[in-house]
């Protein structure tokens, strides 16, 4: 299971056989093993990359206080935002030139009119800064090749295509160091739609790697090996100059790296052993060179613009965007709200992972209002409730369905999403005692009253909720002692049991993204296969049962939810328009203590049964 977790965390798009897929995010990220490979991989596990290692504990130090992250894509795309020639353009607005098929010349003429004279970049920083970010990543290079400062490498960059004669990275660099903000960059070092010999442009160069498909796929460099000299000599002559002119002229905090699947591993190793040669300090994240074995990266990259979290250990970072698009859409108006990243933040605290929060600033250097507003948001928040995400462990508490904890030494950090109406807050499998409890913003003191050995009672009268989390801190007198189980705390209108969150029997199982309506168990082919939690109540209680999952014409058959061996529910799987189906399917009767809640299939008439996301608890008369 370990290794099934690891192949498919970094995982970000859907499964296809296709080289492109949707936004490039390949599923997983990260090379196949091959012989060509063996020879790089042997060289780094008993050489430089063994040596690297023995510093990662320093070099990662800073980076796993920092918590909260600004992502920006900004680049010669920004200027259209989405448009091209008068035409909506659909997907992500930073995939302009491919999704149009846009030749270097004319991509050209594009970059020559952008002139961002409106870019500040102290304010850039203060906006990171104000809303909690601790790190800032840019792109210094995204896919179209396009360099955004003067590299001394290519001519296809800002200062020398563009009328803006600045260097907005030197101007980033200097504005983040005032304000405390780590910096780093983003670069696209296996695509690159400008340069001849680089993987990905297929339409006016006929490269290996694009949308056509060409030479054999997504595995081009195995079907056509002939062909590997060419993208070798784009990585000598482009990628490795300017990641090594980045890290000197520079000195980046942390680099960050996509797609690597466009190049055969052992590229992707050479570039990294280049890094640790060049700058042995600078973190990397883990979408440069990972295989099945092992990440040679400094850390885990979960989903894209994730809802919910798959399951990680280590250190992780998940890369949500405010709205659908990483690059500036003048179009796309699904902005998320601002309690969803209040809440995302304190869910990846909890887990012990990161969050690195993308903006895509418009053409003209300014941040899109909509993207300011909920900087601030988040900002008002963490100004009152700093103490509970940086600096913290992954809680000890279990599950609670009132929303999450986080640890720092003697205090957990209850973040309560779902305020109880009765202003009781149940805390489960807590068996520490208590010397003080309060709230983290205004301090003030409440009420504890233990219930038996491993629960806590909280008198949140007089407390004000806030609407996204209201956080708690409970002062213990000594470590905190604990059960595991998924705590229902009675009083909580709708228990989400997630699949995520589930115990995984039998092989074959995979985890979706965790997109917005990806947060799912795939892969369920066998009647062997079940998904079960173990939840424990406080007191007898009937609840009407809800099953949400995502659906195709792939997904059929029959299932059972099995409560404590005993008490059963049936249900068929439906087809829905749009994919996703929400279903009351019965009413269970919980008892008190500890129940085991199992889901299988019956009959599977289709390629597999169904894409799990959850299963519901919901107290009669609520609405879900």
């Amino acid at each position: 299971m370990k290794r099934l977790f690891l192949g498919l965390l970094l995982g970000a798009g859907v499964v296809t056989a296709t080289a492109q897929v949707a936004g490039d995010e390949d599923r997983d990220m990260y090379n196949k093993g091959q012989e060509r490979d063996q020879q790089a991989v042997q060289e780094a596990v008993t050489g430089w990359w063994k040596q690297s290692m023995k510093t990662h504990e320093e070099r990662i130090a800073w980076w796993r206080q920092a918590k909260f992250g600004m992502f920006i894509h900004w680049g010669v795309y920004s200027l259209p935002g989405g448009e091209w020639k008068g035409q909506k353009v659909g997907g992500y607005a930073e995939h302009l030139m491919r999704v149009k098929k846009i030749p270097r010349s004319e991509y050209l003429e594009l970059a020559h009119g952008f002139n961002p004279v409106l870019f500040n970049a102290d304010e850039w920083a203060r906006a990171a800064r104000d809303a909690g970010m601790r790190y800032m990543i840019i792109t210094a290079k995204h896919h179209d090749g396009f360099a955004m400062y003067p590299s001394s490498v290519s001519d296809f960059n800002i200062h020398d295509q563009t009328p803006f004669k600045r260097d907005p990275l030197a101007e980033l660099s200097a504005a983040c160091k005032k304000y405390g903000i780590k910096f780093g960059f983003y670069y696209s070092h296996a695509f690159d739609w400008e340069h001849p010999d680089a993987p990905g442009n297929d339409w006016e160069y006929k490269n290996p790697g694009g949308d056509k498909n060409l030479f054999g796929g997504r595995d081009w460099f195995d079907h056509h090996p002939e062909l590997l000299p060419k993208a070798v000599q784009y990585v000598n002559e482009k990628a490795i100059p300017q990641i090594k002119e980045l890290l000197t002229r520079y000195h980046p905090d942390i680099l960050w790296f996509d797609t690597p699947h466009k190049l055969p591993f052992s590229e992707n190793l050479r570039i990294l052993k280049t890094i640790r040669e060049t700058d042995p300090d600078v973190v990397v994240n883990g979408r440069l060179a990972r295989n099945t074995e092992r990440n040679y990266g400094d850390y885990l990259n979960t989903a894209d613009r994730p809802a919910e979290f798959p399951p990680a250990t280590g250190d992780w970072e998940a890369i949500p965007t405010t709205n659908e698009s990483y690059g500036y859409s003048r179009y796309d108006n699904s902005h998320k709200s601002v309690p969803f990243f209040i809440q995302l933040l304190a869910k990846a605290a909890a887990r012990g992972g990161n969050l690195l929060m993308n903006i895509g600033p418009k053409g003209d250097g300014t941040i899109d209002t909509k993207d300011l507003a909920i900087l601030k948001g988040i900002g008002n928040w963490v100004k009152q409730n700093s103490e509970s995400i940086y600096n913290v462990a992954e809680s000890p508490l279990p599950l609670q369905n009132w929303g999450v904890s986080t640890l720092r030494g003697n205090k957990i950090y209850l973040h309560i999403f779902d305020f109880p109406a009765d202003r009781k807050l149940y805390v489960g499998g807590l068996q520490s005692a208590i010397s003080k409890a309060y709230t983290l913003s205004g301090k003030k003191i409440v009420k504890t009253k233990r219930i038996g050995r491993d629960d806590l009672q909280i008198d949140l009268s007089g407390v004000t909720a806030d609407v996204a989390n209201t956080v708690i801190v409970l002062e213990l007198k000594d470590q905190p002692g604990t059960d595991r189980v998924f705590f229902v705390a009675p009083n909580i209108p709708v228990t989400r049991l997630l699949a995520f969150d589930a115990q995984l029997e039998g092989k074959g199982f995979g985890f979706g993204d965790g997109k917005a309506g990806r947060y799912y168990v795939e892969g369920w082919k066998s009647a062997a296969q079940q998904l079960v939690w173990n939840i424990r109540t406080m007191e007898a209680r009937q609840y009407d049962v809800v099953i949400k999952y995502v659906t195709g014409k792939e997904c059929d058959g029959n299932y059972k939810l099995l409560l404590n061996n005993t008490a059963s529910i049936e249900g068929k799987v439906q087809q829905a328009k749009g994919g996703v189906v929400t279903e009351k399917i019965g009413k269970l009767e919980l008892k008190r203590g500890v129940n085991t809640l199992v889901l299988s299939p019956e009959a599977i008439s289709g390629t597999e049964l169904m894409k799990l996301l959850e299963v519901q608890l919901v107290l009669p008369g609520q609405h879900r």
